[in-house]
């Protein structure tokens, strides 16, 4: 990794030459010592928490919860532990929960158990009298954070010296910044979410001849190719840790889809080993997939789809099939149990289990301290998108309604 250190050289009082090596703002943000404000991955939370053994953490989450009454929503990612979904006042994808958010204007307090760049959407879609908190900040996203407003605005002058950002169109995942929204906007692009994300594409390729898809570059891959029908030759990665992306200006002309080199830390760690070792395991079973996963185990699946598309699909499921679902445990493990009684076997795609980290920063812990906080008049952990960013990132979310 770059820049984590800097080192200078000095003589000690023998005259032997040592290295003073002083930490960077980014070994420091690594250490978990520094903060960047421009960052998913957030800051400490100040205050003490609940003790995670205390018996009473249920009782007082409700004792709370009914104290502050209509004055709060809970939004539950699907991702979320199964002890936070309990006080979900409704469960969804990122984008859902924000459109649920803002059709709840009534609620002073939008408490989003998921993660920042969702409560960043919730504020920008909500009143200005309402206030999204975010129960943990450091709560944030791997692939949001593989995308900074400074390495895409380096992105689009590579582009504009390649004499082609005239014809890019940029269109940008939901699991995005607010900056990065921002900028999709700015240029005249759209967000889209893994459900509408062909459709985004088909618009883009109706305004531009080009397009430059962040953060994740699977989604984009699978989209093009699977249905769009380009090839992954059409395809080209922007690696924003190399100059020019590593990229050369013929590559870059003669691409349709501009990847960012970004991904999602637990749809990227399902393989191709992965689907076939179920498949030997599990006879008969049936491979349900995330469209983050990587290009080859997409093409290997059965079926792929969003996260809404995979609860529909095994709620849809006839009794007694088989299923191994490519998306965040907390989700598959709940989606088991639901349908243990219909004799639905449900299964985890690979063998080693994975949670998303940071969305499992917020627990109970975190929801009581913040519930208990709200409901003692103390505003905390507040997530706000300034004013130039909101109308931006705004203007692109409105095209993505806008979508036919």
């Amino acid at each position: 990794m770059r820049d984590v250190t800097t080192a200078q050289p000095r003589q000690d009082t023998a005259g032997r030459v040592e290295l003073d090596v002083q930490p960077t703002p980014l070994a420091l943000l690594l250490l978990g010592r520094e903060a960047d404000p421009k960052s998913e991955r957030g800051v400490e939370c100040p205050g003490d928490l609940p003790s995670p053994s205390d018996p009473d953490l249920v009782a007082r989450a409700r004792a709370a919860r009914a104290k502050l009454g209509d004055k709060v929503f809970i939004l539950g990612h699907h991702y979320q532990r199964d002890e936070v979904i309990e006080f979900a006042d409704v469960t969804g994808d990122s984008f859902k929960l924000a459109k649920d958010a803002a059709a709840k204007p009534e609620a002073e307090y939008i408490v989003f158990c998921g993660v920042h760049f969702m409560a960043e959407s919730a504020d920008i879609l909500t009143g200005d009298d309402q206030k999204v908190v975010l129960p943990d900040l450091a709560a944030g996203c791997s692939m949001a954070d593989m995308a900074t407003a400074e390495q895409v605005a380096e992105c689009w002058d590579v582009l504009t010296e390649a004499g082609i950002a005239e014809q890019v169109v940029p269109v940008s995942y939901m699991n995005s910044s607010a900056d990065i929204k921002a900028f999709t906007g700015k240029h005249g692009g759209t967000i889209c979410t893994s459900s509408n994300a062909e459709r985004a594409l088909n618009w883009a390729f109706e305004q531009g001849e080009k397009v430059l898809f962040l953060p994740d570059q699977h989604l984009g891959r699978n989209t093009a190719v699977r249905e769009l029908g380009m090839s992954l030759d059409d395809c080209v990665l922007y690696n924003p840790h190399k100059p020019n992306g590593g990229l050369t200006v013929e590559q870059l002309r003669g691409a349709k889809m501009i990847l960012w080199r970004g991904h999602c830390s637990v749809h990227g760690r399902f393989s191709l080993d992965s689907v076939n070792d179920v498949r030997e395991r599990i006879p008969g079973v049936n491979v349900l997939v995330h469209p983050e996963c990587k290009h080859e185990v997409v093409a290997a699946a059965d079926y792929v789809g969003s996260t809404e598309y995979i609860i529909k699909a095994l709620e849809a499921a006839p009794r007694g099939s088989k299923w191994a679902i490519g998306t965040e445990l907390n989700l598959v493990r709940r989606l088991a149990n639901r349908f243990a009684a219909e004799d639905k076997e449900i299964v985890f795609l690979d063998k080693t289990v994975c949670f998303c980290s940071t969305m499992n920063r917020i627990d109970l812990p975190h929801l009581v301290w913040t519930l208990e906080s709200l409901a003692e008049g103390k505003l905390i952990n507040q997530i706000q998108v300034d004013k130039e960013t909101e109308s931006f990132a705004k203007l692109a979310l409105e095209r993505m309604l806008a979508l036919p």
